[in-house]
């Protein structure tokens, strides 16, 4: 599942559906300094550029026309949790971090107005995990993978990895590196592998060598014996074609594979963790900031209700003044929490494209990794089936002095040289 990828510049108005909300006098032009924005609820409002006044009502281009202000409503347009600077003209950007639902509280009878009435609560579609926000399943548009049909790593750790008690939690990013790291414990591995093979192979060698030195047998005469004789040559032979292929298996598949990404590559690996993890502190460090923000505006619109109800109760000159003090303040606190939203998701898009690019590499790493053990154990096997044809090679000789013995034809050399007279005995007379 995907974070939610915040745009950097893209201005998101919603449209009021209310019919109520739509009369005839909206077509005329707004009164001088007067500015018209739509709220995250989709409710239209209405902000006085010199006064800081702001209205739910249009308001009328008679100056002695009485304006409903908009704390009296208490429903500021930051009431969920986003805001639009009241010095720019303009609509407010809704924001893409994880946002509580907007606070409600009680109205004097008869304050508040139709549109008011028709706010709806605010459903959520997205969730925050360690300070990362992500949509809910089934919310919104579904999401489109970023290499689909690939099972890349770009697509499939953004969220956190529980263990199987479910008490603790790794980084999706921290899995991936985890991967990398177990892939070079595994290459060092195989390496010792193929080193054992190297000291059987030496050792298979060392001992061929010493028994075709062996006299066991050395006097075996006639064509028997000279097959003997390459027999045990055959065994010279072979030790020396077992020692070239245990050479072969260290430089061609046991170096390589030891020195393959060597030492600098866990520092590459460390690199590539401090920065996300970096990353992510800052991330966490917007959110906080966010909700700190929030809490801020929270308090400034109980502290404006406060003031709007004394104004109800009793109408004085100095508790309209703490109103416009309050409203003041609750609108920048507004404005300080859409900064720190902007700031989040920032941050939050930072950190989303540099996952991209990172988990990119990994995998691109892990395919070189793979491929190059590939490429060099097949080597070992081409290796292997060249030792045995050598090994074929040393034995053929053997065969063909095997296939020419003959028990008569050395009968008559060994007759020849052992033989002791020609005469035979004769029978003795009476």
């Amino acid at each position: 599942m995907l974070p939610v990828a915040p745009p950097h510049n893209s201005m998101n108005q919603a449209t009021v559906s209310a019919a109520g909300l739509r009369e005839a006098g909206d077509r005329q032009p707004l009164p001088p300094g007067w500015s018209s924005y739509t709220s995250p609820e989709g409710l239209q409002y209405y902000v006085n550029s010199s006064s800081k006044e702001t209205t739910w009502q249009r308001p009328s281009s008679s100056a002695d026309a009485p304006q409903r202000p908009l704390a009296r409503l208490n429903s500021s347009p930051y009431a969920n949790g986003c805001s639009s600077s009241t010095k720019t003209s303009q609509p407010p950007e809704t924001a893409k971090v994880s946002l509580r639902k907007p606070l409600m509280y009680k109205q004097p009878p008869g304050s508040v107005s139709p549109a008011k009435r028709q706010i709806k609560e605010v459903k959520e579609t997205k969730t925050t995990i360690n300070c990362v926000t992500f949509p809910l399943p089934g919310e919104g548009p579904e999401q489109q993978l970023l290499k689909p049909d690939e099972w890349s790593y770009c697509d499939y750790f953004w969220a956190d990895k529980k263990d199987l008690q479910g008490t603790t939690s790794v980084a999706g990013f921290e899995v991936l590196l985890q991967k990398q790291l177990k892939g070079k414990q595994m290459q060092k591995e195989m390496a010792e592998f193929i080193h054992e093979r190297i000291k059987i192979e030496e050792e298979y060698a060392k001992n061929l060598s010493k028994l075709s030195l062996s006299p066991l047998a050395a006097q075996e005469e006639g064509t028997l014996g000279e097959a003997w004789t390459q027999l045990k040559k055959s065994l010279h032979d072979e030790a020396e074609v077992h020692l070239k292929f245990s050479n072969k298996l260290h430089t061609e598949v046991e170096k390589p594979l030891l020195t393959f990404r060597g030492d600098n590559f866990k520092k590459d690996l460390k690199k590539y963790d401090h920065h996300i993890a970096d990353l992510r502190k800052q991330l966490a460090s917007r959110f906080a900031s966010v909700e700190k923000a929030r809490k801020a505006l929270a308090d400034r619109q109980k502290d404006l209700e406060v003031k709007t109800q004394q104004l109800e109760i009793k109408l004085s000159n100095k508790t309209e003044e703490d109103i416009k003090k309050a409203r003041r303040k609750s609108t920048q606190a507004g404005d300080d929490l859409m900064r720190c939203v902007d700031l989040y998701n920032q941050t939050q898009s930072k950190w989303f494209e540099e996952m991209v690019t990172t988990s990119m590499e990994l995998e691109k790493l892990e395919v070189e990794r793979i491929e190059w053990i590939q490429q060099h154990l097949r080597q070992y096997t081409t290796l292997r089936h060249e030792t045995d044809m050598f090994n074929q090679s040393t034995v053929e000789p053997v065969d063909q002095l095997l296939q020419n013995v003959d028990p008569a034809k050395d009968r008559e050399l060994w007759v020849k040289e052992n033989k002791t007279s020609e005469v035979r005995p004769v029978d003795m007379d009476i």
